[in-house]
């Protein structure tokens, strides 16, 4: 694991405007959106305007898994003396929720890897946006091959999560949908 982190870090240096996690094994670099980007800047200002000083907001810290999977979600909630530590990563056993955005490439690693890896560890709520499809996938009850619940929300209105941190509310109409999805 210490050797493909190492991969990593040399990774994020290399290509800049790429995101990099080590998904199955192999170290993975996804391009970045303007869609994508301005997802996470919109979810993340709507969650951190409604958080206590218990909770802080990280985004792209390496979450390890195992010698095969290190994430680095697109925003997590995490406690505020774990964030105040500003650390490169962070135990998977902290997050509450694991938030995704989904680009073109990255479809079944958002949906099916990270669900079960997520899952597996024990992270209460996985939420995925998806700017091409414009909807809000919001996942709960952890189990070991996968969420078992699930919800999906088009794009336009205000949702409610009773999560970790406490009721949060999200305005899906905020967030923006790719008029030209690939």
């Amino acid at each position: 694991m210490n050797r493909l982190r190492a991969q990593l870090a040399r990774c994020e240096d290399a290509f800049p405007g790429f995101r990099t996690e080590i998904v199955e094994g192999s170290i993975v670099a996804s391009p970045l959106r303007p869609f994508h980007n301005k997802t996470v800047m919109r979810l993340w200002t709507q969650l951190d305007a409604q958080l206590g000083p218990e909770w802080g907001c990280v985004s792209d810290v390496a979450i390890p898994f195992s010698g095969d999977f290190a994430f680095c979600p697109d925003l997590a909630l995490i406690p505020a003396a774990e964030e105040d530590r500003n650390q490169a990563c962070y135990p998977a056993e902290i997050i509450e929720p694991a938030v995704e955005v989904v680009s073109p490439s990255s479809v079944r690693v958002d949906h099916e890897v990270k669900n079960r890896q997520y899952a597996a560890r024990g992270i209460p709520h996985h939420l995925i946006a998806e700017p091409q499809q414009a909807h809000l996938v919001t996942l709960r009850h952890p189990g070991p091959d996968g969420y078992l619940g699930r919800d999906t929300i088009p794009y336009g209105g205000e949702i409610t999560l009773d999560i970790g941190p406490g009721r949060l509310t999200l305005d899906t109409g905020r967030l923006p949908a790719d008029p030209y999805p690939s």
